[in-house]
């Protein structure tokens, strides 16, 4: 396989100290909103720096906000910043990479694999005195048809996974453990397989599966087992292919994930790529694709091409954070 390129290298560049365009979810996390919003203004005013809350209450608003804060970043020449979970982020992403303007964010998900891989705390409080004091560091995050993912994204079972956690967390709150409930939930309700053409540039080929999942996290393929964490750090992506398995199988296979076992399993393929282009097999081709992206669900007509964005988002992460993807 060709040699995968590496992140682009620190610039160390200080941002500007314009005010803060901040998209905030209402409905990621479980902090109470007053107090969220009371730690933003209390942070940030001992710092003397100024900020816009663009508060977004139904995911409807979220594009409009996101458009709104951007105007506001351009016309200050401030920065943008997500603050919510992994699909909150990537969202807000994806709309401020092609400005260029510098992107901060403050992790208030379940998960938060970005932030957390970049060195940014989870409390709020800590998060916020990181990004006042922030540098800028270049990265090029995973894209697939031009839509911006910066964790991972995936077709098959685990698109339908992601609708089912959803639904667990409107009735049982947000965290780890209502996530494996609804995940060995969706396993035994259904694990429909797919037929695909999968295209690298040294070989095309066409498979069976029940998930093709995309990471571009090198935290989160490292908590799951595979090795292809390293190359991912630098630079690279990874596709897992979950092969078409029993319910018995499928459950065990979620149980190695949790356990970081998963690259053991005997049903589980792996590799690293630069660029990987996927599409249905047969009349299926003509549909639109239905993929998960950071947690939240897209419809998208094929072929899915998957591949590192390139020009790099300008990333705002804490001076004492570690080198991209690392």
């Amino acid at each position: 396989m060709a040699a995968v390129p590496h992140e682009a290298h620190d610039t160390g560049a200080v941002p500007s100290q314009g005010p803060l365009a901040i998209v905030l979810n209402a409905g990621s996390g479980d902090s109470a909103l007053d107090e969220r919003t009371q730690t933003l203004e209390s942070v940030i005013a001992e710092r003397g720096r100024s900020f816009r809350l663009f508060l977004v209450r139904d995911a409807a608003q979220l594009d409009a906000m996101i458009e709104q804060a951007i105007e506001f970043a351009r016309s200050e020449q401030g920065c943008v910043v997500a603050a919510g979970g992994d699909g909150t982020q990537s969202r807000v992403a994806g709309a401020v990479l092609p400005t260029g303007l510098p992107f901060g964010v403050l992790p208030q998900g379940t998960f938060n694999y970005f932030g957390r891989s970049r060195g940014i705390p989870t409390e709020l409080d800590e998060a916020v005195r990181a990004l006042l004091d922030a540098r800028i560091e270049p990265l090029h995050p995973g894209e697939v048809n031009g839509r911006v993912f910066l964790v991972n994204a995936s077709i098959g079972l685990y698109p339908q996974l992601i609708e089912d956690r959803e639904a667990f967390k409107k009735r049982f709150g947000r965290n780890r453990l209502v996530a494996l409930a609804s995940a060995f939930a969706s396993v035994l309700s259904e694990h429909r397989q797919s037929r695909m053409v999968v295209d690298l540039k040294e070989e095309r080929r066409t498979l069976r599966s029940t998930t093709l999942f995309v990471g571009a996290n090198a935290m989160q393929l490292e908590r799951l087992g595979f090795d292809e964490s390293a190359a991912v750090a630098d630079g690279a992506l990874a596709a897992v292919i979950v092969k078409p398995v029993g319910t018995l199988a499928m459950l065990g296979l979620l149980a190695r994930g949790a356990l970081g076992r998963l690259d053991e399993a005997f049903a589980v393929d792996s590799f690293a790529f630069n660029r990987l282009t996927v599409e249905p097999w047969g009349g299926a081709r003509r549909g639109r694709v239905k993929l998960a992206l950071d947690g939240e669900v897209f419809h998208l007509a094929p072929p899915l091409v998957f591949r590192r964005t390139t020009q790099p988002l300008q990333l705002l992460v804490p001076r004492a954070a570690p080198q991209a993807g690392r």
